[in-house]
């Protein structure tokens, strides 16, 4: 395939993420206004689950399967799908689920995909969208095909991050992990990260988190701890937004760590998060 038919291919993808995504949202948005609870939790009794995050992953499976049978999916509620493709999707149906709980309008869905196993280190990210049902927000990207913020209120705009930040004017994002020893060593590290910049940001949903690098919202984020549909779609926004995505010590992101900045601030965040025992 040449790069022009690929990168084609990749926009039909976006299509497709973007239908699935906006649509299972505004689903997840009406079950979130008539009210909820939690259904279970996971790796401690902090990590959640919603029954909407299971009813819009399920609901994501459904079209995918039906728009592309031959594909595997990867996500975060159900078992892999192992397709015959050599495409997978990965997908978070709901990025920030102890926002949706307590009706904090910080949460998304997010849907990617990649070319390659469901391993960051390993697979090729075509397209990815990450939507904030409560504002309306569209974040999406395909490979080649640049990044793009859409607003049904204020219309279409392409992202960038932003460029000639110094770290000590950096307003950074992170987030932490649920099991209570791991949040105290990221503390540790904020402690010593936080003089250090401008100031810091928790969001709660690492996609949305990413999307706001992409759009110059935020100077950089990092965190500890992400799985590969927390970031998926994010990353390959952030990448096409003219931004850098990776981990310390010039490795990919994997769940050791998650770096996203400007190229001329990736490795001074790098360097301090080093240095501060990241």
């Amino acid at each position: 395939m040449t790069q022009n038919a690929a990168d084609a291919a990749s926009v039909d993808l976006l299509a497709i993420a973007r239908r699935i995504a906006t649509d299972v949202a505004e689903t997840a948005l009406e079950e979130r206004r008539r009210g909820i609870s939690v259904a279970a939790t996971k790796s401690t009794p902090t990590d959640v689950v919603t029954a909407v995050d299971r009813d819009t992953e399920e609901r994501i499976r459904a079209m995918i399967l039906d728009a592309r049978p031959d594909d595997g999916i990867f996500g975060e509620e159900d078992d892999t799908h192992v397709g015959s493709s050599g495409l997978n999707w990965v997908v978070d149906p709901i990025d920030g689920t102890v926002n949706l709980l307590y009706d904090i309008p910080s949460w998304s869905v997010s849907i990617a995909v990649v070319d390659g196993p469901p391993d960051p280190g390993h697979w090729h990210a075509l397209a990815g969208v990450v939507v904030n049902p409560v504002t309306g927000e569209v974040f999406e990207a395909s490979v080649g095909g640049g990044a793009r913020l859409v607003d049904a209120r204020l219309g279409e705009r392409a992202l960038r991050v932003n460029d000639d930040v110094h770290l000590s004017r950096a307003l950074v994002a992170t987030g932490f992990g649920y099991a209570a020893e791991r949040r105290a060593s990221q503390a540790e590290v904020l402690v010593s990260v936080l003089p250090r910049i401008r100031d810091i940001r928790r969001i709660g949903s690492a996609a949305l988190d990413l999307g706001a690098v992409a759009a110059g919202r935020l100077d950089a984020f990092y965190e500890l701890g992400l799985n590969p549909w927390d970031h998926a779609a994010g990353a390959l926004i952030v990448r096409e937004a003219g931004g850098r995505v990776g981990g310390l010590g010039g490795a990919a992101e994997s769940d050791r760590m998650l770096i996203a900045a400007a190229p001329s601030l990736f490795d001074e965040l790098a360097a301090l998060l080093e240095e501060a025992g990241a």
